[in-house]
């Protein structure tokens, strides 16, 4: 990966906790609540699942850069969501792990030599897993997840949403 691509996609890691938060700005407990699907998350939900894989994912690179060839682990969002009560919790909680998350793994991030960029494990379900890997998937996430957020409460104000 250059240099400059990874200093943008670090760039967009470190604004991910912002993007959220932009996205539940005013947010009612209508719309806190609201599903836009019958399958699909409400922003509710969907804060506490970001906290949940934030959590993960900083535990991840961290093991990526602190082990040799670590193994990291997968695991269901689907059950997170069930078991770990994403209905019902606050989400301020949920939201101070997010930014704890991102802004201490952004000072990883930025200090990482060429040789930890380098370093790689093996996923349980994506096998081959780098630090660079990682970086692409988390620098979006949170900006996924505001996306989201937003089209959750555009359908929850939408006359013709079916719920």
């Amino acid at each position: 990966m250059e240099d400059a691509r990874r200093l943008e996609l670090i760039e967009q890691y470190r604004d991910g906790f912002g993007a959220l938060v932009a996205a539940l700005e005013g947010i009612t407990q209508a719309e806190l609540d609201a599903r836009p699907a019958a399958n699909e998350w409400s922003p509710r939900e969907i804060v506490h699942h970001v906290a949940d894989s934030e959590m993960t994912s900083a535990i991840r690179l961290r093991r990526l850069i602190a082990e040799d060839r670590p193994a990291i682990s997968g695991y269901d969002e689907a059950e997170f969501a069930r078991r770990l009560y994403y209905g019902d919790r606050p989400i301020e909680p949920s939201l101070d792990a997010v930014r704890a998350a991102r802004s201490t793994t952004v000072q990883i991030l930025e200090r990482l030599t060429p040789d930890e960029w380098m370093r790689e494990g093996t996923h349980t379900e994506q096998g081959h897993y780098s630090v660079h890997q990682w970086l692409e998937t988390y620098a979006t996430h949170a900006h996924d997840h505001a996306d989201q957020v937003r089209r959750a409460r555009a359908a929850d104000r939408s006359p013709t949403t079916d719920r």
